[in-house]
């Protein structure tokens, strides 16, 4: 249940926490090799879209309030190749991108989002930067739910209110 409150970055850092659980919770329903498939030449396997986050979190976030958020050691097109080779590799970044994330936005306050940053040469506020973020990652959560939706089939264990369940739901 979400609690209430007024402050950006609280809502900001629950909001994150909500799209990491989500993912976790579809990743952990596929096996070891769904994690590493691909529907098409042009598609992306989960591996991928979590190599690509992760990519994206430690440009992002690292040294966030004083450099610019594309690091010129980023070299992006990599993200999209050879993904760790395991379950256990590949979550082990992932949770290394978590915590970057966390780690620099849990010292910030309110106050911090009026700051000035800049994402490829592209001033924003602190504000504009997370939102920017958060509709990223909330994409590619989308991405992975999809695609381990897709593998799981009629054994998928719904995320949030299953199909057919929304009165009874309610009703709690």
């Amino acid at each position: 249940m979400a609690r209430l409150t007024d402050s950006y970055m609280e809502d900001s850092l629950a909001v994150l926490r909500q799209y990491k659980k989500l993912a976790e919770g579809a990743m952990a329903q596929v096996t070891d090799d769904q994690l590493f498939v691909a529907l098409d030449p042009e598609s992306n396997s989960i591996a991928i879209i979590v190599k690509h986050m992760v990519g994206n979190m430690r440009s992002r976030w690292t040294d966030f309030l004083t450099t610019d958020g594309e690091k010129p050691d980023r070299h992006r097109d990599t993200e999209f190749e050879a993904p760790p080779a395991t379950r256990e590799a590949l979550m082990a970044l992932w949770q290394s991108g978590w915590d970057l994330v966390f780690g620099t936005l849990e010292p910030l306050s309110d106050a911090d989002l009026t700051s000035r940053v800049t994402i490829r040469g592209e001033a924003h506020s602190v504000m504009q930067a997370i939102n920017r973020q958060i509709a990223h990652y909330a994409c590619h959560v989308g991405q992975i739910i999809l695609l381990a939706k897709h593998f799981q089939h009629a054994q998928w264990r719904s995320l949030s209110i299953p199909r057919g369940k929304s009165e009874e739901f309610n009703r709690r």
